[in-house]
């Protein structure tokens, strides 16, 4: 069994350890919480054991039990899953090289914090036996879960994409904006840069603009392919990748909304939506493709999280075998049109 732990159990960080939990291969040590605030009282609920990295007597006068600091934590697990907030994760790289345990960050951390960023699909075999390891931002992983398939199967000559993100996630009230868009003064923005530290290979272009919505990200992709590809051929690329789902204007999925109450008609948990959804009513013109793609960015990237564990701590695992078990386990390819 792996030992995993977790480092901040917030947004991703829960939803990271009750994937860890569904894991046959895997064991959830426990995670660590710096303040004893409702959700801690719900990991509690849950059986998570909790430890802490601030004051010790916040939870004792709360009455929620931990099994200890931090550190301890850090002595009992073969990996942890940094998930504190974007910034922090660096700092404690100098903590898990002490106890000798690998660690995974997200996307909030830049590259070099680890030296290798992760897809499942596009370079899993890099990862194997990692020491360190950041998986890709919520939008990063989008985009390159619709553009390996393209890349794999037609080629791209060049990507552009225009990135409307949500303006904060659903329980944060000190984010905007409330009422206005807002571009991204970087143009373009990292999101393209950020695509290369997988596929490097690809030549991408993306702007950003803020939109005063908690629900998803929504993208509008363009793709000049090597080859021509018609309609269907692209379709039966994405079909063969389960974190691909499909939705069709025609059945009255107009935008995030629907795709976001499809996710709670599938009963999963928190209503997330694991997969990259995408629009049918795609567009071919010559060798250029156009989509839409949505991007719940408080789960998309929880597979990614798993696969990467597996991958450092499982190396004789394929990527193909990771992927299938992590799907399975979370229920991931409802909605594809196969």
């Amino acid at each position: 069994m792996i030992k995993v732990g977790i480092n901040g159990y917030g947004v991703i960080g829960s939803r990271i350890a009750d994937a860890i939990s569904l894991q046959k291969d895997m064991e959830l040590v426990g995670v660590s919480k710096v303040h004893a605030d409702y959700v801690a009282r719900h990991a509690k609920s849950k059986g998570i054991k909790l430890y802490t990295a601030g004051d010790k007597s916040e939870f004792t006068k709360k009455g929620i039990p931990i099994g200890g600091t931090f550190e301890d934590l850090l002595a009992n697990v073969d990996v942890i899953a940094d998930c504190t907030p974007e910034g922090t994760g660096a700092k404690n790289k100098s903590l898990y090289e002490k106890y000798g345990c690998k660690a995974v960050w997200q996307g909030g951390e830049e590259h070099e914090v680890a030296g290798l960023s992760f897809n499942s699909y596009a370079n899993y075999d890099s990862a194997r036996r990692a020491r360190f390891l950041r998986v890709v931002s919520c939008n990063t992983t989008a985009l390159i879960r619709t553009l390996y398939p393209l890349q794999s199967s037609f080629g791209i000559k060049e990507a552009r994409a225009v990135l409307i993100r949500r303006a904060a996630d659903p329980s944060e009230t000190k984010k905007g904006p409330i009422n206005a868009l807002e571009p991204d003064e970087n143009i373009p923005s990292h999101h393209g840069p950020d695509v290369q530290t997988v596929m490097p290979e690809i030549k991408i272009r993306t702007v950003a603009v803020k939109a005063p919505t908690t629900l998803m990200h929504l993208h509008y992709v363009e793709v000049e392919l090597d080859k021509e590809a018609s309609k269907e051929e692209i379709l039966r690329a994405w079909e063969k990748h389960r974190r691909i789902a499909m939705f069709s204007f025609s059945d009255g999925v107009r935008g995030t909304a629907q795709i976001m109450d499809y996710a709670r008609h599938m009963g999963r948990s928190r209503g997330d939506m694991y997969e990259t959804a995408v629009w049918d009513n795609l567009s071919i013109n010559d060798s250029t493709l156009s989509y839409f793609q949505a991007v719940h960015q408080e789960a998309d990237v929880i597979p990614e999280n798993v696969d990467a564990v597996r991958a450092m701590l499982s190396p004789e695992t394929s990527a193909l075998d990771s992927i299938s078990l992590t799907d399975t386990s979370l229920h991931i390819g409802i909605g594809r049109t196969t």
